[in-house]
């Protein structure tokens, strides 16, 4: 995920360094992280024409969370992604779809090798412009690219107390809401402009998982162990006074899931 730009925190190495702190968070992140509504994958699967014959990549596929709920529509499946931790904690869970280390940026792929790519809750790590030019060398003509990711629904009080306090550490890390990775469509001929969809979606936890799911999160995961104590802490008393206040075993925690897609453009 590297960029020549010298202002740019993509700059200098094959990816931000804040997605390393995933390598050792892999396990949390399977634990806390919502998978998506049924209805967000048809759409996706229609969107990139993923049905057998296909062969489709799930880049940036972290645990496998996207690349198993594909598995029933039949393509080939292949995966890419860039640290060691993820990729063992997805060969557990889909040890059928063959897994490569790569970046957005160098995909190990060979031009004209797949017929969709897919990106679940990673687009906004990669640097943009870097990462279209590569998406469509390895398309075939045809092909498109279909980004999506599971948005917190912040327009309940406690969902946006809880990302509150996520922002306290957040800093300058990439996040989807900065919308920086939209800019490498716009400046893009190299595909379609994006088509859009959203989902309501509702993940249901324990409070153990909705912990898992915040110190999952890239910036939690670089904090000292005496911090990310004090953030589990923190979690646990905000869903004791709001979504669990009840005591009940388990909660919802509401999402929009996003799923967006363009289609490879023909250039000379």
């Amino acid at each position: 995920m590297t960029s020549s730009g010298t202002d740019d925190p993509f700059a200098g190495g094959r990816y931000h360094p804040a997605v390393a702190a995933f390598d050792g968070s892999a396990a949390a992140y399977e634990r806390g992280r919502p998978d998506f509504p049924a209805e967000a994958i048809d759409t996706l699967a229609r969107a990139c024409g993923i049905v057998p014959g296909r062969t489709v990549l799930d880049l940036a596929a972290g645990t496998g969370k996207l690349t198993r709920m594909l598995v029933p529509f039949g393509a080939d499946l292949v995966a890419v992604e860039p640290l060691a931790g993820m990729r063992e904690e997805f060969a557990r869970h889909v040890p059928d779809v063959p897994i490569l280390d790569g970046t957005a940026e160098a995909i190990p792929l060979d031009a004209a090798s797949v017929d969709a790519v897919v990106v679940a809750q990673a687009f906004h790590w990669f640097d943009p412009d870097a990462a279209l030019r590569e998406i469509h060398r390895i398309l075939r003509p045809g092909g498109s690219v279909g980004p999506v990711w599971n948005v917190r629904d912040e327009s309940v009080p406690w969902v946006a107390e809880l990302t509150g306090l996520m922002d306290e550490y957040r800093g300058g890390t990439p996040s989807h809401r900065t919308e920086r990775w939209r800019g490498g469509f716009e400046r893009s001929t190299l595909f379609s402009p994006l088509r859009a969809w959203s989902f309501p979606y509702e993940h249901v936890v324990t409070v153990e998982v909705l912990v898992d799911r915040v110190l999952s999160v890239s910036f939690m995961a670089r904090l000292p162990e005496s911090e990310r104590r004090k953030v589990a802490d923190r979690v646990r008393d905000l869903a004791a006074k709001g979504p669990n206040a009840d005591g009940a075993e388990t909660f919802v925690v509401p999402y929009r899931t996003a799923v967006y897609a363009a289609d490879r453009a023909d250039v000379s």
